[in-house]
């Protein structure tokens, strides 16, 4: 027997701030400001994964103190 695991395609708000070791208030914010992107799905937020490593991207290559 074998066992599939289905990655989620999606991922909420509350799941971002726990990959990302923010607070949700934080995540939410930066959803907000557009600095992670996200679509809204009747009345909930999701994020792509991608979406997740871009952000992670801009943020890793700016430049010291400058906000990405």
């Amino acid at each position: 027997m074998t066992t599939t695991v289905i990655q989620p395609k999606w991922h909420s708000t509350a799941d971002v701030a726990a990959m990302l070791g923010f607070g949700l208030s934080k995540t939410k914010m930066l959803v907000l400001t557009g600095e992670i992107r996200s679509v809204k799905i009747g009345r909930n937020r999701r994020i792509l994964p991608e979406w997740v490593d871009d952000y992670i991207q801009r943020v890793t290559s700016a430049p010291e103190g400058v906000s990405a």
